[in-house]
C-alpha cells in the first residue's frame, strides 16, 4: 500500500473546498446535516489510522501483548518506515484523546455552570437575566430547554425583533445544533485539518435558525434588525449554543 495508507490522515485537507461550495450551494440544514457527519466520518478515520499505524510500527517492540500476526512481515512492510511512523503515532494520538476529552470535559462542565446559575430562577422556557451586558443564547436540556436572554438586549428591540431573536434560538434548540457543533469541535480535535469544517458548521447552523427565524415572524427585514442591532450593542461576539458557549 505504501504511502496510501496515510490518506485518511490528509484527506480532511479537502475540507475546505467542500466546506465552501456546502456553505454556498446548499440549503443550510442540509449542509449543517452535511459537514457534520463528514467531519465525524474523516476524523474517526483519522484516528483509527493513527491507531493502526501505532500498533503495526511497535508490534515488534519486546513485551508487546499484540497477536504475532500484527508483526508480519507482509503487514510492516506496507507501512513506510513502520518503526519511525509506529513512535511518532503514540504521541500524536494521546494528543487526540486529551484535546477530544478536554472538550467533553469542557462542555459538560459549562452545561453545569450555566444550569447552576439559572437554578434561583422560575422554570420557564424563557429566563431573562438583569444584566446590563446584552446577549442572548439557546441552553439545551432536553425537556427543560431554555433561551437565555438579558433585559439589555431586550431593551435594544421592538416587539417583532424580540419574536425573531426567540424563534432564532428556539431554532437552535428544536434542531439540537449544540450537536453538530459539539460533533464539529471534536472532529477539528482529532484532526486540525478539519477545521474549516467546524467553522463552516458554525456558520450554517446560524443561517439555518436565520431562515426558521424568518418564517416564523414572516419578515427577514426583521430577523436582519435584530441580528445587526445585537451585533452592535454586543461587545463580544453573541452565543448561540451551549457547543459555541463551550468553546475554547
Amino acid at each position: 500500500m505504501g504511502v496510501f495508507v496515510f490518506l485518511p490522515l490528509v484527506l480532511p485537507l479537502t475540507a475546505w473546498p467542500i466546506a465552501h461550495l456546502a456553505t454556498q450551494h446548499l440549503h443550510p440544514r442540509t449542509a449543517t446535516g452535511l459537514l457534520s457527519a463528514m467531519a465525524a466520518v474523516m476524523a474517526l478515520c483519522s484516528t483509527l489510522c493513527l491507531g493502526l499505524l501505532m500498533v503495526v510500527g511497535t508490534a515488534q517492540l519486546p513485551g508487546n501483548p499484540l497477536p504475532d500476526g500484527w508483526s508480519d512481515p507482509e503487514v510492516r512492510e506496507s507501512v513506510p518506515h513502520d518503526e519511525i511512523v509506529g513512535r511518532a503515532a503514540i504521541p500524536v494520538l494521546l494528543a487526540v484523546v486529551m484535546g477530544c476529552g478536554r472538550t467533553l470535559w469542557r462542555h459538560c462542565r459549562v452545561r453545569r455552570q450555566a444550569h447552576a446559575a439559572l437554578a434561583g430562577l422560575r422554570a420557564t422556557s424563557v429566563a431573562i437575566l438583569p444584566d446590563d451586558e446584552p446577549y442572548a443564547y439557546a441552553l439545551p436540556a432536553g425537556p427543560r430547554d431554555r433561551i437565555v436572554v438579558t433585559t439589555a438586549l431586550l431593551a435594544c428591540l421592538n416587539s417583532r425583533e424580540r419574536r425573531a431573536l426567540f424563534a432564532h434560538e428556539r431554532a437552535h434548540l428544536t434542531a439540537r445544533h449544540h450537536r453538530h457543533l459539539l460533533i464539529a469541535q471534536l472532529a477539528a480535535r482529532a484532526n486540525p485539518f478539519l477545521l474549516p469544517l467546524r467553522t463552516a458548521v458554525s456558520y450554517v447552523t446560524e443561517r439555518w435558525a436565520d431562515e426558521e427565524a424568518a418564517r416564523s415572524v414572516g419578515s427577514r427585514k426583521a430577523v436582519a434588525r435584530a441580528i445587526g442591532k445585537a451585533a452592535l450593542v454586543s461587545r463580544a461576539t453573541p452565543t448561540p449554543t451551549l457547543a459555541a458557549l463551550a468553546a475554547p
